[in-house]
């Protein structure tokens, strides 16, 4: 197959606001050794890519400028040493970047099938909030058979994932959201209850929908004040896991009660992760959650796609905090 020496791309001109997203063209990269290149058929939206465009989620070492951190799309070429892929396969993938653009390249380990009967679209909305959920929720805070599951932030897109997985095993799940709207959607998606935090106190209803004794685990996109409330909302050998700072940075939390109760305050990124960490997740997604998503019972909620070239309006909206479940880049 012959490809173009240039391809489309929107980088980071500087930091700041959504404008300084610019489409501009780039060399098309070529596979290391170990991974594949994509043609890119849609590429995910995800509140990391805002925060790299403002300067605050630096680029790993050898990674791409380019936000974007999931594609779905076409093997086109292979390097050395990948044997589980070749050309013309379809499928979607976890990048360290480069996700806004034509093509990317991407370790062949974080690559896996396109779900049967899923598009494209629905499938780049997939990998980065997957991942997160099963490394956190699953791996991390080890929510087990019976116990039951907070998601903060329930109508994003870690949040309609979060939902779904942990009812799709049969989990109690109950979920925060901002409006009568966003807990619709998640009470429809499968929470047991959804809470909506400007009305009401998450803590009480927390309390009283589990008879007294609170959750096993929450999943924390907060963090700041809010860990304080969390941790009365824990059932005792509770873990909260915390994945994003959208409340600060700093918070005040009783230590008394985190030993008298055994409560377990951990917290993750994905990004920076090895290969061999995140090809781990792979393989348990394939195994546990794609059947789940082949099935239907899990299904990917997409609120709005756009064009590569409307990169800055899909920055937009995600700042909005208007959307439920995924915003989607389409490439032409």
């Amino acid at each position: 197959m012959t490809l173009p020496a240039t391809m489309r791309a929107v980088e980071i001109t500087e930091y700041g606001k959504p404008e300084v997203l610019k489409l501009c063209e780039r060399p098309v990269p070529q596979p290391k050794a170990g991974e594949v290149l994509v043609r890119v058929s849609a590429a995910g939206i995800n509140r990391p890519d805002v925060l790299q465009r403002r300067g605050h989620y630096p680029v790993p070492p050898g990674g791409s400028d380019i936000p974007g951190l999931e594609v779905a799309g076409e093997v086109v070429a292979v390097g050395s040493g990948v044997s589980l892929w070749t050309a013309g396969q379809k499928l979607c993938a976890l990048l360290q970047g480069g996700g806004y653009a034509e093509y990317c390249t991407v370790p062949a380990p974080q690559c896996l099938p396109i779900p049967k009967g899923l598009s494209a679209v629905e499938a780049a909305s997939l990998p980065e909030t997957f991942f997160t959920v099963w490394s956190n929720v699953f791996d991390r805070a080890r929510l087990a058979p019976g116990e039951s599951l907070l998601v903060q932030g329930g109508s994003s897109g870690i949040g309609v994932a979060a939902i779904q997985m942990a009812k799709a095993f049969g989990h109690k799940v109950l979920a925060t959201a901002g409006s009568p709207q966003k807990c619709s959607a998640c009470e429809e998606l499968g929470a047991d209850r959804a809470i909506n935090y400007k009305t009401e106190d998450f803590v009480t209803i927390v309390k009283e929908a589990t008879g007294g004794r609170g959750v096993d685990v929450i999943i924390d996109m907060v963090a700041g004040e809010y860990v304080e409330r969390e941790l009365k909302c824990l059932a005792d050998d509770g873990r909260l896991v915390i994945i994003a700072l959208l409340g600060g940075t700093r918070g005040t939390l009783s230590l008394n009660e985190i030993l008298t109760r055994r409560l377990s305050l951990t917290g993750s990124t994905l990004r920076p992760r090895p290969v061999s960490f995140k090809g781990a997740i792979a393989r348990s997604l394939r195994e546990k959650v794609w059947p789940h998503l082949e099935s239907g019972a899990i299904k990917p909620v997409i609120y709005r796609i756009f064009p590569l070239a409307e990169a800055r309006r899909a920055h937009e909206l995600m700042e909005s905090s208007t959307h439920i479940g995924k915003i989607v880049l389409t490439i032409d």
